[in-house]
């Protein structure tokens, strides 16, 4: 299943509880649980598709171990049997081999790329650009039918170049074969900047540009004429507490009320643009 960016979709993001080999982690099976019921909320409120996340592997690893993608395949092969929207696979912090991986093993359509065409530094160490070998390895082992969705100048990070134009960026990504870009703000919860989203939509790319933080109801109708999608996990969120890293942690569960209530904005608000064109 692909998605659909007629109607501005919206993608859910389910944020994995810590896997194998952080400290945090309690077991696989607690794990599957908060993940079935954050699917079934999403699916359950509307939204479009879903991307799976190990969000809660602190601190992140460029590179990931052999345990992170073995529990990511295990844990989405026992999902797939209640999926029935598409979805997608971004594996923290930039490990492109493993998100393609287990997007191949496990069907997914899409797989999410953080750093794409921006040499960036992270807290976690510094993320070179790697478009060419990113595009060779979907290429090596046959997953041209995965749609690459790459962030661009993404959040979390400092740009080593930090006079580099967000328009340059976005043209490099779609030239080296990008099929979607993501646009965030500074960090977790943080809606782009509108200049910034009206810029890339001036553009005109062939490739849809999508939202990748900070949606929420109070801030949709701003935002809906200024991309083509949206990437959703915080907003939706029930929280349960506060984590240094992320702004709820692991025990806060979708709420299917607020993903249902996002959804119908969403298809308000272009119920409305339709009738008034």
């Amino acid at each position: 299943m692909k998605i659909n960016f007629t109607n501005k979709p919206i993608i859910g993001v389910i944020h994995f509880r810590t896997l194998p080999g952080f400290n945090d982690f309690t077991s696989l099976n607690k794990v599957f649980t908060s993940a079935r019921q954050d699917l079934l909320s999403l699916q359950n409120g509307g939204a479009d598709a879903v991307i799976f996340e190990n969000n809660y592997d602190l601190p992140h690893k460029i590179l990931v171990g052999h345990e992170t993608t073995a529990s990511m395949v295990y844990l989405i092969s026992k999902l797939r049997r209640f999926i029935k929207i598409p979805f997608g696979i971004s594996v923290l912090w930039n490990d492109y081999r493993s998100a393609f991986s287990i997007a191949k093993v496990c069907r997914a359509s899409f797989v999410r790329i953080p750093v794409f065409v921006d040499d960036v530094q992270t807290q976690y160490g510094p993320v070179f650009s790697d478009s060419t070998n990113v595009v060779d390895y979907r290429h090596q082992i046959m997953a041209e039918n995965i749609s690459l969705f790459t962030d661009i100048q993404v959040k979390h990070s400092q740009m080593i170049d930090a006079s580099k134009p967000l328009e340059l960026s976005a043209g490099q990504a779609v030239d080296a074969g990008s099929n979607g870009l993501i646009v965030t703000g500074n960090w977790t919860g943080q809606a782009p900047d509108i200049k910034k989203l009206k810029m890339i939509k001036n553009l005109n790319l062939s490739y849809p540009t999508i939202i990748g933080s900070g949606v929420s109801a109070d801030n949709i109708s701003n935002l809906i004429n200024l991309t083509d999608g949206f990437i959703v996990s915080t907003s939706l969120k029930n929280p349960s507490g506060h984590s240094h890293a992320n702004i709820y942690d692991q025990n806060s569960r979708i709420s299917q009320t607020k993903v249902r209530q996002l959804v119908n904005l969403r298809n308000n608000l272009l119920n409305v643009k339709l009738n008034y064109l």
